[in-house]
């Protein structure tokens, strides 16, 4: 199956999606702002700025972001435009998206008003929408390791359609209907990736970095459940799977800032140091006020919060966090 596709977004993630999809005999243009990159992958099939040491399938072609005004041959996009600038960016280009079968590959929550991607996507525009989400360090799949992941949506024939047009012998794909659930499980787990690194980074061990992976996915889990998701996306790809793999992975760039948090950096001098964006950082903020907007409890993501944007000694957190009122366990 040759299908015609364009992604929107020439990240890390964005790049790998692309190359993936040109593997698998799919027409892919790579759309991207910088023009650096369309001609890195055009020239010399290189990421220049994300993967300069990975050679990319020949057929993967690149466009600048422009370019997208004179599609009018394809209907399948996959949109990996970061959270922050989903709603500009959906302005700018509403007339070309509307009608079209998207999938989101973008994962967070839209500082100030608490929404999701797809949420974001309804407010703007008609599409039929799917979400793809689950562990899935970039760098690994154009490298083709084996990696298993999660596609949701609630037309079928559409997220049949993305499982099939993605899946070959080192990249799977499930199905589910839970697009709530699989956005959140992506979004939140890169804030307890931070949380996570700073544990490490203080030292504080394997027993205290279990400890915020479980109570992290507890805080996923519930604030899923408010929202509507389903339990058992949360034990899955992208709930426990994905959360494992951002908060333990070398590759992970959200443990790697609370990695940086711990040795005293701000997080102005961390993101300037940093290519790719870390979406945690961003998500501390929405992800606190969603979880005072729709009154869910989630503590590691508040300390979190409170370390980045008010200055909170991590150590201090920490230790409140061990010090806060005991309870019975629950999920829920």
């Amino acid at each position: 199956m040759q299908e015609k596709i364009a992604v929107i977004g020439g990240g890390s993630w964005g790049t790998a999606l692309a190359n993936l999809l040109s593997e698998n005999g799919n027409y892919t243009t790579l759309f991207v702002r910088e023009e650096e990159i369309v001609d890195s992958v055009n020239s010399y099939h290189i990421n220049s700025l994300f993967f300069p040491d990975i050679e990319l399938n020949h057929s993967l072609k690149a466009e600048p972001f422009s370019a997208l005004h004179g599609i009018k041959d394809c209907f399948n996009f996959v949109w990996v435009v970061p959270t922050q600038f989903t709603r500009s960016s959906l302005k700018e280009f509403k007339d070309i998206l509307s009608g079209k079968r998207i999938i989101i590959a973008t994962k967070g929550i839209e500082i100030g008003t608490g929404e999701l991607v797809v949420d974001i996507f309804r407010d703007n525009l008609s599409a039929d929408l799917s979400i793809i989400s689950g562990p899935s360090f970039a760098r690994e799949v154009i490298l083709k390791k084996p990696t298993a992941v999660s596609v949701g949506g609630k037309n079928k024939d559409s997220t049949t359609f993305w499982q099939k047009i993605f899946s070959n012998g080192y990249f799977r794909v499930y199905r589910t209907d839970d697009m709530v659930g699989l956005e959140l499980g992506g979004a939140l787990k890169n804030v307890i990736a931070i949380a996570v690194g700073i544990s490490d980074g203080l030292g504080f061990g394997n027993n205290a970095r279990a400890g915020l992976i479980t109570r992290g996915l507890a805080e996923i889990t519930r604030t899923g459940l408010k929202m509507g998701a389903s339990l058992e996306t949360f034990m899955g790809l992208s709930g426990m799977g994905d959360l494992v793999l951002t908060c333990t992975g070398e590759l992970s760039r959200n443990r790697q800032v609370g990695l940086e948090i711990a040795k005293g950096k701000t997080i102005e001098e961390i993101q300037k140091d940093m290519k790719m964006v870390a979406e945690g950082v961003f998500t501390a903020k929405a992800a606190n006020e969603l979880a005072q907007k729709i009154g869910v409890e989630m503590p590691i993501v508040s300390e979190v919060y409170k370390v980045i944007y008010e200055g909170k000694s991590p150590y201090r957190s920490v230790l409140d966090l061990m010090k806060r009122p005991l309870k019975d366990e629950k999920f829920s």
